[in-house]
């Protein structure tokens, strides 16, 4: 910090800077603890997702095995395919504390051409559906980690701009006011030095 004159003046300056930085590390850290307890919120959002994802995806590897029993290898790769309705997530744009959040809704049917089929039997459509499940959670796993890694970012530039305020600018800050208070009370006490002797000389 640049030298301050040793002034009433420049120490009430002072004095206000401090109270306003102290107000910004109290706004830092509360942003810092919010910050926190929403990206433990989303891991543990992300974890039930998760969980959901292996039932559902074992759930798919069953139909799998129940179509490819039911037509072999070549009939289930050649079985048509059909469409998804809808055919992408629906999104939803939010902000965390200014942090930009993305939300993903998908829960896709598949549109089912069954008179393309050659051979249409229950298995392969119960197949089909159970992979198009998987998408839902995929696509809001893929939303979450964009989330989690915005919020991790804003949590650290927060906590480095709250670390730099306790550590660094606060101090400094404290040890001008305590040199210039010093300096006022040793001026106080030479002029009351100065005015005890002047009376004197009278």
């Amino acid at each position: 910090m640049a030298e301050t004159a040793a002034t009433r003046s420049a120490a009430l300056a002072l004095a206000d800077e401090r109270a306003l930085m102290r107000q910004g590390y109290q706004f830092l850290d509360e942003k810092r603890m919010l910050l926190a307890a929403e990206i433990l919120r989303a891991l543990a959002v992300r974890r039930a997702l998760e969980e959901r994802l292996v039932a559902q995806a074992r759930e798919a590897a069953q139909a799998l095995r129940g179509a490819l029993k039911r037509h072999g290898l070549e009939a289930l790769q050649a079985y048509p395919a059909g469409d998804l309705a809808p055919a992408a997530p629906a999104l939803e744009h939010t902000r965390f504390l200014g942090v930009p959040q993305l939300g993903a809704s998908f829960a896709p049917r598949v549109t089912d051409p069954e008179e393309l089929a050659i051979d249409p039997s229950p298995e392969a459509r119960a197949c089909r559906e159970a992979f198009a499940a998987l998408l839902g959670p995929l696509a809001q796993l893929a939303a979450l980690a964009g989330n989690l890694e915005r919020l991790a970012a804003e949590y650290r530039r927060t906590e480095r701009r709250a670390r730099a305020l306790e550590n660094v600018l606060l101090p400094e800050i404290e040890a001008s006011l305590k040199a210039i208070d010093e300096h006022l009370e040793l001026a106080d006490q030479e002029e009351a030095v100065r005015a005890r002797l002047a009376g004197r000389r009278r």
